[in-house]
């Protein structure tokens, strides 16, 4: 039963059917409640006008007697009224009992389909355990497996997501409609995050299979920044796959055809686009593992115009840089000697590095010139030299070196020699890129001052070094942050255990989501990225400075949102921004606040107000 169907059968049914139709979806899901899904409920049933409201058959094996007298459900279940620690702890149990984690996502997704507040009080207290789960690293295997596993992840009345296929766009208005049906009225998503599936983590082009990211990264707009998981909506483009695996693959569940050339694929992107702020005027847009000449055009295209934001290259580039921020306090060199080298000049790679540029220029006051000096960027020939021969994308440009001369060094293990970096930052999907001889070479280079190492590729798969790699290496002097989960490392011979830095955009892009919904800003400016940074980096707690770790603990995010959530609508306010007038008043009010004298209050204020 799908959306577009679902009003017109439902108004068939006698109220009879209905009351048949909540008993089975109780019985059937174990109490676990009707199905749902991240977004909203999945039945909208105007014929049962007895029906209990959704929350109410949430509650699953702690539903009351009287309400289960009231749906007629006596005899039908377990007799146990259980509270919800008790519900918890059989997830919990299933959860781990699970063989893999791809089954472990599965089972998270039927959960989350199933009974949502469940779900989210499971993901909440086990976070570090669940987020790599149902997201990076096991969401690049549930979205390589996704036409396979789909029929898996939730019943098939739950609605989880848009798909949007390339020969309907102009039917946009019709599919928005249908999704409008199969919510609750009224009940408008305010968050989505939309992606085509042509560059989906460090895997390639999985078309249609890529709808896993949205979902997933919209799981953690709840979990760390307590945005309405039923007002978010994935989205997939399914504008076709150049993957050969995939369009050969009798189960593949996208269009089969190969992808558009840029003239169509603009044309239709812009068409969903303003379907959507038709129907949803103050939607934010998240634009999500487009690959890299679509991902920069469609930020260029759209950021003025609508409320939109791509994480790749701005929420990897801002959670990056409050890393960095912190290595480079803890470096033992003045931020303008460092010498800084990517390797991998995509989306993601290019938006860090610019975002650095920027923090040298406005913290450090080093002139823009020479901040983007302190960059070397290598790719598959090498150094990118504006004279090395081939043409450059675009996005390639800014970064291209000038005082090479007629040098080229056309590997990784030639630029380390003649760059000497101070920094080592990995964005290429490139398996074990750093590998010992690299790592050792750069702690060599290194002696006066602790070397920073970032391998920032996802999944674990596609990561250029691990954190015990790059701690033997260096003399467990390295400076540390990955773009996915590794385990601590313990210095052999001591009980000095070390935690390893991530680099996870969920610190960043959940509080920028729930700051744009807030505040309502006009666009999300560079500045406001910024802020966020800056924001994360002065989070760590005394203890974490104190071990010398780069990001707060994964175990504080709800903390941390706030705090980054609060610096995004001052600086929106601050920049006239912002148009929700409630956070415009409290903000300007907070600012005269603080700039009214006051007499000290202590021997110890006089002084320092001396």
């Amino acid at each position: 039963m799908f959306a577009s169907t679902r009003r017109s059968l439902l108004a068939v049914a006698s109220k009879g059917n209905a009351v048949r139709t909540h008993r089975a979806a109780i019985v059937g899901h174990r109490l676990a409640g009707k199905p749902q899904s991240t977004m909203a409920p999945a039945i909208k049933n105007d014929s049962a006008p007895s029906s209990p409201p959704q929350k109410t058959l949430s509650l699953g094996t702690a539903l009351p007697y009287a309400t289960r007298t009231a749906l007629h459900l006596k005899g039908l279940v377990p007799s146990a009224v259980e509270n919800f620690a008790a519900q918890e702890a059989r997830a919990y149990e299933q959860f781990k009992a699970k063989g893999s984690p791809l089954e472990q996502y599965i089972f998270l997704s039927w959960l989350r389909n199933t009974n949502l507040d469940l779900f989210y009080r499971l993901v909440l207290k086990h976070l570090k355990e669940v987020a790599p789960v149902i997201y990076t690293p096991t969401v690049g295997q549930a979205c390589q497996e996704f036409s396979h596993i789909y029929p898996f992840l939730a019943p098939p009345s739950a609605v989880d997501g848009l798909y949007i296929p390339l020969n309907e766009v102009d039917n946009i208005d019709e599919i928005i409609n249908n999704y409008k049906e199969s919510i609750p009225e009224g009940q408008q998503p305010e968050i989505t995050v939309i992606t085509d599936g042509s560059r989906i983590l460090g895997l390639g082009d999985l078309g249609m299979n890529g709808m896993g990211i949205p979902v997933g990264k919209l799981q953690l707009y709840v979990a760390a920044a307590g945005l309405d998981p039923t007002r978010c909506l994935p989205i997939v483009l399914d504008f076709g796959t150049d993957n050969p695996k995939y369009l050969e693959d009798p189960l593949y569940l996208g269009i089969r055809q190969k992808r558009p050339e840029d003239p169509e694929f603009y044309a239709a992107t812009e068409k969903v686009l303003n379907g959507l702020t038709r129907a949803f005027p103050e939607i934010f847009i998240q634009f999500e593992d487009f690959n890299t000449p679509h991902a920069f055009g469609l930020l260029e295209q759209w950021r003025n115009k609508i409320l939109c934001f791509n994480d790749d290259i701005q929420g990897t580039g801002s959670v990056i840089l409050s890393g960095f921020i912190n290595a480079i306090r803890l470096a033992g060199i003045p931020a303008r000697e460092q010498r800084i080298m990517f390797v991998g000049a995509g989306s993601a790679g290019v938006g860090v590095a610019k975002q650095l540029v920027d923090y040298l220029v406005i913290e450090h006051k080093i002139p823009e010139e020479q901040a983007k000096a302190m960059f070397w960027f290598v790719d598959s020939r090498g150094i990118i030299n504006a004279n090395r021969g081939d043409k450059l994308a675009d996005h390639k440009i800014y970064f291209a070196r000038h005082d090479n001369g007629d040098r080229q060094c056309k590997n990784l293990e030639e630029a380390i020699e003649y760059v000497k970096p101070t920094a080592l930052i990995g964005l290429s999907t490139i398996y074990k890129a750093f590998n010992e001889k690299i790592l050792k070479r750069v702690n060599e280079l290194n002696q006066k001052n602790r070397p920073i190492i970032f391998p920032l590729s996802n999944p674990q798969t596609k990561a250029e070094c691990t954190f015990e790699e790059a701690m033997v290496a260096t003399d467990n002097r390295v400076l540390f942050a990955s773009g996915t989960a590794f385990p601590s490392y313990t210095i052999p011979g001591t009980d000095d255990t070390r935690v390893p830095g991530q680099g996870n955009n969920m610190y960043v892009f959940p509080p920028i989501g729930l700051g744009a919904k807030l505040a309502k800003p006009t666009s999300i400016t560079d500045s406001l990225i910024f802020a966020v940074s800056v924001a994360l980096s002065n989070t760590l707690t005394k203890e974490e400075v104190a071990r010398g770790e780069l990001y707060p603990r994964i175990e504080r995010i709800r903390e941390t949102s706030a705090q980054i959530t609060a610096a995004f609508i001052h600086q929106a306010v601050r920049e006239g921004l912002a148009t929700d007038q409630y956070w415009v008043d409290l903000v300007v009010l907070d600012e005269v606040s603080k700039r009214m004298w006051a007499p000290a209050q202590s021997a110890e204020q006089f002084t320092t107000k001396l």
